[in-house]
């Protein structure tokens, strides 16, 4: 691995950050696509004789992604696979979630992150933080307005929120119409409704400890209520 090593951190000295060059007119904000991210490295590592490629692994419920550098010594460095789900089971859902799995996986590997992201946040005082408490007290009083409601397979969030307890709400009444969708099969509901959870586990992770437990109670009554409507209706067939 010496000689992939060395050559991948010269290449790292020349990565330029991802230019956000891609507009999202719903959130009407900019964000680096794939394009940018290849175009910020790709250069780079060729100069130092290394090739960049993604591997795809076959996967149900969305995409695995893993980015790997492959040195003209014959050394291979990998970046590890992610798993993005899909919103939907079709070619434009494994689609997008492709593209993000991708984007995602580059960025992961190389160490790199979209222009300004650094900048943005060297420029803000640093918050004041606490041993203990809710880890949603460290954020910035201007962050505490846009709490993402993520949806799976989708990049910008379905729906932002000022604090936890409506953020928490607004989770509960999406998987409640996740698991009443009348018409979509028991079993993808209860396929929907855990993507939905893995989608918004690290926001779940700040609810508080009795929060965190009514949201898995929650979670598990409707996957038990979806397996035995799914078992009778297999039962009457």
């Amino acid at each position: 691995m010496s000689a992939i090593a060395k050559a991948f951190v010269a290449a790292k000295k020349a990565f330029a950050p991802a230019l956000k060059s891609s507009s999202n007119p719903h959130f009407k904000s900019k964000y680096a696509d794939l394009a940018g991210c290849l175009e910020a490295v790709n250069d780079a590592l060729l100069e130092a004789g290394i090739a960049v490629y993604q591997e795809t692994s076959e996967c149900q419920e969305g995409v695995i992604v893993e980015t790997v550098f492959l040195h003209e010594s014959g050394e291979m460095l990998r970046g590890g696979r992610l798993h993005v789900p899909a919103a939907k089971h079709d070619p434009q859902g494994y689609g997008s979630a492709l593209t993000y799995a991708r984007r995602y996986s580059l960025m992961a590997a190389c160490g790199i992150a979209a222009e300004d992201d650094d900048g943005n946040a060297a420029s803000k005082p640093t918050p004041k933080t606490t041993r203990g408490g809710n880890p949603l007290d460290q954020i910035p009083t201007t962050k505490k307005a846009h709490i993402p409601l993520m949806v799976p397979g989708n990049e910008a969030p379905l729906s932002f929120h000022a604090d936890m307890p409506a953020w928490h709400a607004a989770y509960e009444a999406l998987a409640d119409s996740v698991a009443r969708a009348g018409k979509t099969p028991h079993r993808d509901r209860m396929t929907k409704l855990r993507m939905l959870r893995e989608a918004n586990e690290a926001t779940l992770g700040l609810l508080s400890a009795e929060q965190v437990a009514q949201a898995g109670a929650q979670y598990k009554h409707r996957l038990a209520a979806l397996g035995a409507a799914h078992n009778q209706q297999e039962s009457d067939l």
